[in-house]
């Protein structure tokens, strides 16, 4: 049982064996585990990203056809986070509303502002980021953020990150030197998404501290 847990936690490394061992099947497994990864909370420790990009490589192979392969990554991405935000939309005012010491109650109401006015941008960037991409819709329906805007960015964030990851992996995925230096890629992926919103903060809390609102009133 451990043995075959630390095989679908790793199967964006053992991949091939799982090809060879359940051959159509592989589609089933690969959707089932990117609708967990996307649509349940506890479960953001499976693979994602590069799971995608081996995946697109073993197409280029042609034991799995690409086509039908982003098709089915792409319902099981826009179905998981949809799944995930009803969840949080269901949880979230309940939890809010009781009595609990370390919540604030507060925080529903600018939680769904916050998704009211950076919501899209949050929903799409998160896609292609561990861990973040498993909570972002959660959040996004413990903020009522609506219905109608929410699936908008969802399935445009989807289509973003399948297509690209997939397709990257049909391409350069079974060149020696990228196979090789797989992580690194990823790591280097991440950060080249990750640095961007930390600038951007941190340059909205320079002009915030530098704004006339944002200064501290002088203690006479």
């Amino acid at each position: 049982m451990l043995e075959f847990l630390n095989m679908l936690i790793h199967i964006d490394q053992t991949l091939g064996v799982w090809v060879a061992e359940y051959g159509a099947w592989i589609y089933l497994v690969l959707f089932l585990i990117v609708f967990a990864e996307t649509g349940l909370v506890v479960l953001p420790f499976l693979p994602g990203d590069s799971l995608l990009f081996i995946a697109g490589a073993f197409a280029a192979t042609g034991s799995m056809h690409p086509g039908v392969l982003i098709v089915l990554l792409l319902v099981a991405a826009v179905l998981g986070n949809t799944v995930n935000y009803f969840v949080g939309r269901y949880v979230g005012p309940k939890v809010f509303s009781q009595n609990i010491r370390f919540l604030d109650r507060h925080a529903l109401v600018k939680t769904h502002a916050f998704y009211e006015k950076h919501g899209g941008k949050t929903l799409i960037l998160a896609r292609f980021l561990p861990i973040v991409r498993t909570f972002a819709p959660f959040v996004a329906g413990v903020g009522y953020m609506t219905l109608a805007r929410f699936q908008f960015f969802n399935v445009v964030g989807a289509l973003l990150w399948v297509v690209s990851l997939v397709m990257a992996g049909y391409f350069f995925g079974n060149l020696p030197l990228v196979r090789e230096h797989l992580n690194t890629i990823v790591l280097i992926g991440l950060a080249a998404a990750i640095v961007p919103v930390l600038l951007g903060g941190a340059w909205k809390a320079v002009q915030h501290v530098r704004s006339p609102k944002g200064r501290t009133p002088p203690v006479r």
